[in-house]
């Protein structure tokens, strides 16, 4: 891979895409993501903020970071009682 081109959500895929100067590309399924790593609705509500405001962000947090740590530290969750 060489340098990042674009990278944007694609509403009709449901994958935020990331293309390559190289030709490459790589679709991450954000529903795939949001069934493996969120717990409840607060931490999909995080996702789909980076999602649809920060693609980019969004992007390396799946393919670099842990996102399981990440949704643990910035979601703040209340249950009703």
């Amino acid at each position: 891979m060489k340098h990042l081109i674009s990278c944007e959500f694609n509403f009709d895929t449901v994958c935020v895409e990331l293309k390559f100067s190289d030709g490459t590309m790589i679709a991450i399924d954000t529903i795939a993501v949001e069934n493996e790593v969120a717990n409840n609705m607060y931490q999909r509500s995080e996702l789909d903020y980076l999602i649809y405001n920060d693609p980019i962000a969004y992007a390396d947090l799946i393919l670099n970071g842990n996102p399981e740590a990440y949704l643990k530290a910035v979601t703040e969750y209340k249950p009703l009682d």
